[in-house]
């Protein structure tokens, strides 16, 4: 349910901006930068609250309940500067629960006697799937293009953040640091990192990788959506269900996630950092070929096939280098500014940057589209990305990074 209530229409906002309301891309990408913006403040805000005052479970359930109410006014809005400040309300509540879920998962299976390390992948492998019910849902009622794919979001959320207070008491922890100061609660001792010049390389290409994650989410369902204006593909299943089509994706993920252990024992941590990125750089090229004709639908489905490698070999495999290349002392604030770098900073300028450039250079005159180069020009990105990568980061496994690639291996 957790990642249910945000697929129901994250693959279909842009369906819903683009095509169906007809908004400019940089209106559009201002509207989904709100994701990442979110991410760069609350969940550290969240967790202090949970660390200190109010059960997590109960946090959880009130934050869950205030996005659903806040899906609910979607479809009052009618232009998009509103909509910027709703779906940015959506989003201080939802981005989150994401690791409040997990905590809240960690205390009942620790309390439980649980081995967390078996038993929370498998569980985990469950969210993946909810975002793939969502995303089928949204299209087979036809709430790709309008505001239905809300309230569908809306009420699961409502109904989350009920069940989330019959779940066990998780109340804060009784061995809080007391004298902790801000800085330390907010994690912000872990930007010191930055003096150090490995680190600060990895943080950067982290953030420079963070502006490609989530541009097919933003553009892939409209580009596909799109053709139902031509004529000879206005009735193919693939326009039809494109969303369906999409989530091949996330069923790519729950397969390459199995394989990770390999890979990295194969070929160590920076190789599989670059197999991430030249999987990148194939996601958006075969994009650019892609169409619902037989060949070219074969183009997206290896696009969404790809798309497994590229989102989760580099979270995983860079979780993994901060982890092993950082003390024990700011190791948690450490991963907290990893992903603040890809899903807060990167996934915020891609999100704005991309809208920008397509409005600047990829519209012509009477307001079509050319979505070749749009997803040659992002392929072209992760390509330079990926080969300054590969010249610019020197790494050598360390002992701790033995030890931790057989551990997962195991």
């Amino acid at each position: 349910m957790q990642f249910f209530v945000w697929g129901a229409w994250l693959i279909t906002i842009g369906t819903y901006c683009l095509n169906a309301k007809g908004w400019t891309f940089p209106q559009f990408g201002a509207i989904f930068s709100t994701l990442a913006l979110a991410s760069l403040f609350m969940p550290a805000i969240t967790g202090i609250i949970a660390d200190k005052w109010v059960n997590a479970e109960k946090l959880y359930g009130i934050l869950h309940i205030i996005y659903g109410l806040i899906l609910f006014y979607v479809p009052k809005v009618n232009d998009p500067d509103t909509l910027y400040y709703v779906i940015f309300g959506a989003m201080i509540c939802y981005m989150p629960t994401i690791s409040l879920a997990n905590s809240i998962s960690y205390t009942i299976l620790k309390n439980s006697k649980y081995d967390i390390v078996k038993v929370f992948p498998p569980i985990r492998v469950w969210g993946t799937v909810g975002f793939i019910v969502a995303m089928w849902a949204t299209n087979l009622t036809d709430s790709k293009a309008n505001a239905n794919q809300f309230i569908i979001a809306a009420i699961g959320a409502i109904l989350l953040g009920i069940f989330s207070f019959t779940l066990p008491k998780c109340p804060p922890p009784k061995n809080i640091k007391e004298n902790a100061s801000l800085i330390e609660k907010l994690g912000l001792n872990a930007f010191k990192l930055f003096g150090e010049y490995k680190m600060a390389l990895f943080f950067l290409f982290s953030m420079l990788l963070g502006g490609a994650l989530q541009l097919t989410n933003m553009y892939g369902d409209a580009f596909i959506t799109g053709f139902e204006s031509n004529p000879t593909y206005a009735d193919s299943f693939v326009v039809k269900y494109s969303t369906i089509i999409l989530s091949i994706s996330q069923i790519s993920e729950t397969l390459f996630i199995l394989a990770i252990p390999f890979f990295l024992r194969r070929f160590g941590i920076k190789k599989v950092m670059i197999f991430s990125m030249i999987a990148w750089v194939l996601r958006f090229g075969l994009f650019a070929y892609s169409d619902p004709s037989f060949w070219g639908t074969i183009h997206i489905v290896l696009s969404c096939i790809v798309y497994g490698m590229a989102f989760d070999f580099f979270n995983i495999s860079g979780s993994l280098f901060v982890e092993t290349n950082t003390s024990s002392s700011i190791r948690s604030s450490a991963q907290g500014l990893f992903m603040m770098m890809t899903n807060g900073f990167g996934a915020w300028l891609g999100s704005k940057i991309s809208g920008i450039v397509i409005d600047e250079y990829f519209i012509a005159a009477d307001g079509s589209r050319d979505w070749h180069h749009i997803w040659l020009s992002f392929s072209i990105y992760a390509l330079i990305v990926t080969v300054l990568f590969a010249i610019m980061f020197k790494h050598k496994h360390t002992r701790a990074e033995e030890e931790a690639i057989n551990r997962i291996s195991h």
